[in-house]
């Protein structure tokens, strides 16, 4: 799926998104209590760059966890960065914010950031050089020593474990039985729009672009989350 076709699908899908997903929020839930630990011991003044927020979950989670910190939101979804920008104002943070509609490469900052989220995107980037460039532009707006908090789908597509979580996923996402046509549906279209991999290449990717080793944090279904830091 290229660029302006996914954010034409996001575009669609923002006034309903958070009630869509909202039956997978004890996986975000606790992808964001590790996340609190893991960000504990940045500065109380910290700058946050959010990569794909989207409707803004985690940028609220962070600024009401660490009231002292700034946020670069970006996501290229102009109906998706509206969601968020009225969950900041709504939320009494948007004072703390910078709205970015576009991609990092259009992202100017005068001073780096010392922290980044990342979740759920970069599985859309299908071409292993973009997402290693995609990773590297991250880089380029975090201080040295900065970290990443990262997640994406990811498994051995032609594993025994693929094919058991596969649906397990699909049950946990769906408040109705998944028939085997919606699975076969499903796993075509992974197959065709997500660059699902093993989570070392994932990892390995995330080094590639200019981080440490990433530590797996989380796992829970085909969701793992990493932290590492820019080198």
């Amino acid at each position: 799926m290229q660029q302006n076709e996914l954010n034409a699908v996001f575009d669609r899908q923002a006034d309903g998104y958070d009630t869509q997903w909202e039956r997978m929020a004890p996986i975000r839930d606790g992808v964001f209590f590790a996340l609190q630990t893991i960000f504990s011991a940045l500065p109380p003044d910290a700058r946050i760059l959010c990569v794909g927020v989207g409707t803004g979950v985690e940028l609220a989670f962070l600024a009401r966890t660490f009231p002292g910190w700034q946020f670069t939101a970006v996501e290229p979804s102009g109906a998706m960065l509206e969601a968020c920008r009225r969950r900041a104002d709504t939320q009494g943070f948007a004072a703390r914010c910078r709205f970015h509609q576009g991609y990092l490469d259009s992202l100017t900052t005068e001073q780096l950031h010392d922290g980044a989220t990342c979740f759920l995107v970069s599985q859309f980037i299908l071409e292993r050089r973009a997402r290693v460039e995609f990773f590297a532009a991250i880089a380029a707006q975090l201080a040295p020593g900065a970290l990443l908090a990262s997640s994406d789908l990811a498994s051995d597509t032609v594993s025994d474990a693929y094919k058991a979580l596969l649906p397990l996923w699909l049950t946990m996402m769906s408040p109705v039985p998944i028939e085997p046509d919606r699975l076969e549906r499903t796993r075509a279209a992974y197959a065709k729009d997500v660059a699902i991999l093993p989570p070392d290449a994932v990892a390995a990717i995330m080094q590639s672009g200019g981080f440490e080793t990433p530590v797996q944090f989380f796992q829970a279904g085909l969701l793992h989350a990493w932290f590492t830091r820019r080198v």
